[in-house]
């Protein structure tokens, strides 16, 4: 088993190498198990380690995962901001413009190539964490193993069902923002098995894989708000489901969007908060009914696991485009809690909306999310009034909210949106609800590519977006690595 477990480790650096530079394999990333630890029998603790470490590819922490400032690799943070709020034309790179990290305006404006950062910088953060989960759930399903450590079975469904999750989790992403890409489903024993693996799979193929580690986490995770109530982080049941329908909405699977998020309300775990900037307020963290699944940033903690967005926002980082404040309707009360124009702070990056605190959670998938979803499904298979009326819930809870400055929202702000039954002009409600209510959530320029949009939307805002941009291209960096065997995306 010693040499079994030791041969573990050849996925991690292997992958390291293909996605990011050489001098980076002479450092064991913070938080991931070490060689030694690997090549000794795993305990409990190691498994254990082996889930808890593979949520860290999700952090904003300031040199989590890669350390030393590498802004040539773009790792210095994970960069969902840069390639979905920034390339949407929601977000500028900087309140005042200057010539720090261009590459960054590169993304704005598509200029790029395979060499810019960015791309890099994304596959490296999901790649190092299906590295992670591939040896955690390589433990997890040795049934030997898990006897010989007295792992108990609750304790082992509940592990191995967060790292499932999490490995969906990563996939989507990469499917998302390359199409095809490597599957790595396994720790290869040698080099040149893992080398057979660093071809493209088709994407179709990657969601097939998605949809079969979702399900096989459902069925062993626990039926409860939070897997662990002291570590309320964990993916959970409803995370699960959540993320299920959310493959279902981007493949455009309308009924079985309803069915899931009926599914997921049949828990009873979530609603929307009465206060829109609860699922964001840095004190109020796992106390509220909407967030379903965040990545828990704290203080205090060593290694680091701060939000490290708090500092780059502090550096004038995350600005506002004009467009995007014109997108919010007079006096709506989301526009302030997304983005403090005066202060020139974006309230929900960092959790708060006086102070540039440090622990303010990434939020990935709250409730008001799904809502949307299910209106947009009901509009899509001719339940109009439902998807209008969800499309209310939301525009009521946000005119209701209290403001962040304290100021009287006006009557008559934001107002219910009228009976209709023309679909076409719903689904404008529903986009443009989704752009204020989701605003700087990293969601916006997905939903511009799924809905088949992002050209007309982008080049009007003087963008040089072109068809081929609907994926982005595949790290130049991990093409050459691989000695062509990846190849890469067409019009790069």
């Amino acid at each position: 088993m010693k040499h079994i477990y030791s041969n573990i480790i050849i996925i991690l650096f292997l992958l390291t190498g293909l996605v990011s530079c050489t001098d980076e394999l002479d450092k064991d990333p913070i938080g991931l198990l070490t060689k030694d630890q690997i090549s000794s029998d795993p305990t409990i603790a190691t498994i254990e380690s082996s889930v808890n470490s593979s949520y860290l590819p999700l952090e904003n922490t300031l040199n989590g995962i890669i350390p030393g400032w590498r802004w040539d690799l773009g790792t210095v943070f994970r960069n969902d901001i840069v390639l979905q709020d920034i390339a949407s034309n929601d977000m500028n790179k900087k309140w005042n413009p200057d010539g720090d990290q261009p590459w960054m305006d590169k993304i704005a404006d598509f200029s790029f190539t395979p060499e810019n950062q960015a791309f890099n910088g994304i596959w490296v953060y999901d790649y190092e964490g299906i590295s992670r989960v591939n040896i955690a759930i390589n433990f997890l399903t040795d049934t030997e193993l898990i006897q010989k450590v007295g792992m108990e079975e609750a304790r082992k469904n509940q592990l191995l069902s967060e790292a499932y999750f999490l490995r969906a989790f990563y996939y989507f992403d990469l499917v998302n923002n390359f199409g095809d890409v490597p599957l790595v489903l396994n720790s290869p024993a040698s080099f040149e098995e893992a080398f057979d693996v660093s071809v493209r799979a088709s994407a179709d193929d990657v969601k097939t894989q998605i949809n079969s580690d979702l399900s096989a986490a459902k069925t062993i995770a626990a039926n409860a708000k939070y897997p662990v109530l002291s570590e309320p982080w964990r993916a959970s049941k409803g995370a699960i489901i959540a993320l299920q329908a959310k493959v279902a909405l981007y493949s455009e699977d309308w009924t079985t969007v309803l069915s899931l998020i009926a599914e997921l309300d049949g828990l009873g775990f979530y609603s929307l908060n009465a206060n829109y900037f609860d699922s964001f307020d840095a004190n109020l963290e796992f106390a509220d009914d909407e967030v379903i699944f965040a990545y828990d940033h704290r203080s205090n903690e060593t290694p680091n696991n701060t939000n490290g967005l708090k500092d780059v926002s502090g550096w004038g980082f995350f600005s506002p485009t004009d467009d995007f404040i014109n997108a919010f309707e007079a006096n709506d009360p989301r526009l302030l809690y997304t983005t403090d124009i005066a202060n020139k702070r974006s309230s929900k990056i960092v959790g708060s909306t006086t102070d540039q605190i440090d622990y303010g959670n990434k939020v990935y998938i709250r409730y008001a999310d799904v809502l949307l979803w299910k209106a947009e499904a009901l509009n899509e298979t001719g339940d109009y009034s439902g998807a209008v009326a969800i499309v209310n819930q939301i525009r009521r809870r946000a005119r209701t909210s209290p403001t962040a400055d304290g100021s009287i929202v006006p009557v008559g702000t934001l107002p219910d949106r009228v009976s209709s039954t023309n679909q076409a002009e719903i689904k404008d409600w529903l986009m443009s609800e989704r752009r204020v209510e989701l605003g700087f959530e990293s969601q916006r320029f997905n939903d511009l590519k799924r809905w088949g949009t992002a050209q007309t939307v982008l080049t009007a805002l003087g963008r040089n977006f072109q068809d081929y941009n609907y994926l982005y291209p595949i790290p130049q960096k991990d093409i050459d690595k691989s000695g062509g065997s990846i190849t890469q995306n067409p019009g790069y």
